[in-house]
């Protein structure tokens, strides 16, 4: 077991997610948290908690359109004020006080600043010298900005001016078509943007079940935004104008630039700390959270998988081990959610030899029936191991999908035997019925 001041690179939810578990295993060991930026992070301010509340009025009205009795009472647009200030709420206006305070209460001292490792046991931030005798980097990712021709030379927006700024233009080019990618073009699109999806990949979300991207295009495409994937960009030209590999050219306003995020690993001198960078610069950990000697890499920036829950789950594994208590971090069961209307939810392994599948149409189970008319497609597939008899994965399309996929994390996690789930008595009528129909139909 190691010992000695803590100092933590990075004040994102990962990094405040570290003090507040160190400090209960640890009462009296001074925390130093170095934040360049807001404390709270990219989450808390530019990601996961405003696209949520930009999306939620947007997705409250289109629920209300699709229920006989209150489609009546839906006769206006929504207010893109009223939007945008619900979103400012919830950032508190880029205030990050509160957070500050938080910390104090935490007896962890906040060092605003760029830090820097000037050798093993001292992190510079502007003329101070802090010592420490265990670090722990929480540094986050960035936009991954692809390489493009043009792409240098023209104005282009990312998540981060998406989800700050009041504009909605005319029509936007959304670059990406992944999670953010599909969440801000239907945002966009919602709010009277004519919006086009453009990836080289084949479908949406393309590190989703094929399936689920699938069906979410047919849903993004009725809503009409235009779709241009298996496609290639070769350029990009002022204007904004997106010329694809084939000769074609996507025009519009504005572009938003969502292919992807990169681990923040360089210009903090961590080459200094005997760690390994590796592809993309992703801090190279063990089981523990431990990159070198008394260093933990905790979030984003070991790249294991670049969700907020992830890396406060990396937090408390991080902190129970450099307080000398077991600790093993378990990545088969990370849950992720695209909160597109409608949602999908997916957990751990959905491809793969030797697995059986479950399915269960989310439009046959009754819950669909009194929730909205007309009623949407949408499904569950469970994923099973036949040898083990449990189950490994689950991705689900539907309302609130990431609300109740969460047994399914728990079952693919704890190993819960087929047999059990199937005779786990479900609440009627809700979404989740849909479970115990999927889990009867695997051949197991």
């Amino acid at each position: 077991m190691g010992g000695g001041d803590v100092v933590i690179l990075g004040g994102g939810s990962t990094g405040e997610a570290c003090v507040s578990a160190l400090r209960e295993l640890e009462p009296d060991t001074r925390i130093t948290l170095v934040e360049r930026g807001l404390v709270g992070g990219e989450c808390s301010y530019y990601a996961c908690m405003p696209t949520k509340g930009m999306l939620r009025p947007l997705e409250a009205v289109a629920a209300a359109r699709n229920v006989p009795g209150a489609r009546e009472a839906v006769t206006g647009p929504v207010s893109a004020d009223g939007v945008f200030g619900h979103r400012e709420a919830i950032t508190n206006g880029w205030d990050d006080s509160s957070q500050a305070k938080w910390l104090t209460s935490k007896h962890a001292e906040l060092v605003r600043g760029e830090a820097r490792v000037l050798r093993p046991g001292v992190v510079a931030v502007g003329e101070r010298e802090v010592e420490y005798g265990r670090l722990v980097i929480a540094t986050g990712s960035r936009p991954l900005i692809p390489p493009i021709p043009g792409l240098d030379g023209v104005d282009h927006w990312t998540n981060r001016e998406a989800t700050s700024r009041r504009e909605v233009p005319s029509s936007m080019i959304v670059l990406g078509a992944g999670p953010v990618g599909c969440e801000l073009a239907q945002f966009f699109s919602r709010m009277g943007a004519r919006v086009a999806i453009v990836d080289a990949a084949d479908r949406l979300l393309p590190r989703d079940h094929p399936e689920a991207g699938d069906l979410l295009g047919e849903f993004l495409a009725g809503e009409g935004i235009t779709l241009h994937l298996g496609q290639a960009v070769d350029r990009i030209d002022p204007g904004v104008k997106v010329r694809l590999k084939d000769g074609s050219v996507v025009e519009g306003e504005r572009l938003l630039v969502a292919t992807g995020r990169r681990p923040n690993s360089d210009g903090f001198g961590l080459e200094q700390l005997g760690l390994t960078l590796g592809k993309g610069g992703a801090v190279e950990v063990d089981e523990r959270m431990r990159a070198a000697d008394e260093v933990w890499a905790i979030g984003d920036v070991n790249a294991i998988a670049m969700f907020t829950h992830v890396g406060k789950y990396q937090a408390r594994v991080a902190a129970a081990d450099m307080a000398g208590k077991p600790a093993k971090a378990d990545h088969s069961a990370v849950p992720a959610v695209t909160f597109t209307d409608p949602q999908v939810a997916s957990v751990g392994r959905t491809s793969g030899d030797g697995l059986v599948t479950g399915e269960r149409k989310i439009d046959s189970v009754s819950r669909t029936s009194t929730y909205e008319r007309p009623k949407r497609p949408g499904f569950l597939k469970v994923m099973a191991d036949p040898e083990r008899g449990v189950l490994v994965g689950a991705v689900a399309v539907g309302a609130e999908a990431g609300e109740w996929l969460g047994q399914l994390t728990l079952a693919v996690r704890a190993q819960v035997p087929v047999e059990l789930l199937r005779e786990t008595i479900q609440p009627y009528p809700t979404f989740s019925e849909a479970v115990q129909f999927a889990v009867r139909d695997l051949p197991i």
